[in-house]
């Protein structure tokens, strides 16, 4: 059975009504017909069947043993620095979301946690950052914003070896292109606020563990914790999922044809697509996933601050917005909204220009969002750069089939 088929077919209906939408549950505790006989529920924080069916629904996606759905990302990601101690140390991208950075840097350093910010890239630079309180290693793959490329198989031998735990943010690819745990990973994390919910209207996080004894010990933080996500955002979430396999497709169509204009455009500078032949990890992501995804990011040869801004002001069509991965396409600079909690230097050692723009290709016609960019960088005046050659649409380099999903 091929792999939409399985996501759609694998959404129960319902057994009391025969629903075929899951119901919502919207309970906060359950009726016992004595202490501690239950039909599988007690009380909403440790379980809800709505939040459960999603549960499941991205544990099968992700191919993992547990799911477990938090209120957002980063209450996910919290609940994973929860699995460590003082003195353990963490090795992370460089190139990282800036809430996870601020949460790392603002919060959990003061109880003793310590992260190493290194170019995953490269596995030799992951062993070389390795100690023996290693205890985690944090990937996302594309990274945020620049869409940089790691092995997934070779992080996981590293830290295979060395003993600790690879976790995967796999926002930006979503399991609908890429399946970490199946590449060695020992936990999947996503902002299912992006793609999976896919229509920008809720705030959601998810984890998947490869292995049981990983899923119960953050299952149980969940409960401990209470970050839980409600019942009617969990079918929210749901109702995205339904849908991500044919929203990925145009998503990823849709930024080729974007990241090829872009690449000939005099007034860009540097594009930042892994589908393009040109990436520096194209031959990776092709070989890791099943598809580039939607976002796109490029820098200006007018490489200020205030040239970004000039631009992001000036689109129609892409929203000046936080987040990604919706129904309508988006516009941001990292600089100053998603990675501003970096410090400077550090988000541009790790390649956040000043002047980089991202985006989120959505769903609307492929041609209108060229236009819309068009006007926008007509608007930008600096002379043609040299030598540059664009990967034209529609010729063999073009990897739009392999963005598509089998079956």
């Amino acid at each position: 059975m091929q792999a939409t088929t399985q996501l759609i077919h694998s959404i129960p209906v319902d057994p009391l009504t025969g629903a075929i939408s899951v119901p919502i549950y919207q309970t906060s505790t359950f009726v016992q017909e004595a202490p501690g006989v239950n039909k599988g529920y007690d009380y909403a924080r440790s379980g809800n069947p709505t939040r459960a069916t999603l549960e499941n629904l991205i544990a099968q996606l992700e191919g993992g043993h547990t799911g477990i759905a938090f209120g957002s990302g980063l209450a996910a990601i919290d609940a994973i620095l929860k699995l460590l101690q003082t003195g353990d140390e963490i090795i992370a991208v460089d190139d990282i979301y800036g809430g996870a950075f601020r949460l790392f840097e603002q919060v959990y350093k003061k109880f003793g946690i310590n992260v190493h910010y290194v170019d995953t890239t490269d596995p030799e630079a992951v062993f070389n950052a390795l100690t023996p309180n290693t205890r985690l290693i944090w990937i996302e793959t594309p990274t945020n914003p620049t869409l940089k490329i790691t092995d997934i198989q070779a992080i996981a031998r590293i830290a295979g070896r060395h003993r600790c735990l690879l976790c995967v943010d796999n926002t930006f690819a979503s399991p609908a292109l890429q399946q970490p745990l199946s590449l060695g990973a020992d936990l999947v994390i996503h902002s299912g606020t992006k793609y999976l919910g896919g229509h920008s209207d809720l705030i959601a996080g998810l984890v998947v563990t490869k292995e049981k004894e990983l899923g119960d010990r953050i299952k149980f933080l969940q409960n401990a914790s209470g970050g839980i996500l409600g019942p009617f955002d969990s079918w929210l979430l749901i109702r995205g999922i339904e849908t991500l396999h044919l929203r990925i497709r145009q998503h990823g169509a849709s930024a080729y044809a974007i990241a090829a204009f872009l690449q000939d455009h005099p007034a860009v500078d540097k594009v930042f697509y892994p589908g393009l032949p040109t990436h520096p990890g194209h031959d990776i992501a092709a070989r890791q996933a099943k598809g580039f995804g939607g976002i796109v990011s490029f820098t200006l040869h007018d490489n200020t601050e205030e040239a970004a801004k000039n631009f992001v002001t000036s689109t129609g069509l892409f929203k000046l917005a936080e987040s990604l991965g919706g129904i309508k396409s988006l516009i941001s600079h990292p600089a100053t909204m998603t990675h501003k909690s970096i410090p400077a230097e550090k988000r541009k050692a790790a390649g956040v220009a000043d002047s980089l723009i991202r985006l989120s290709t959505g769903l609307e016609d492929t041609e209108d969002l060229l236009d819309d960019l068009r006007q926008a960088l007509d608007k930008v005046k600096v002379p043609r750069p040299v030598g540059r050659a664009a990967v034209p649409v529609g010729t063999a380099a073009q990897p739009v089939g392999h963005a598509l999903i089998p079956g």
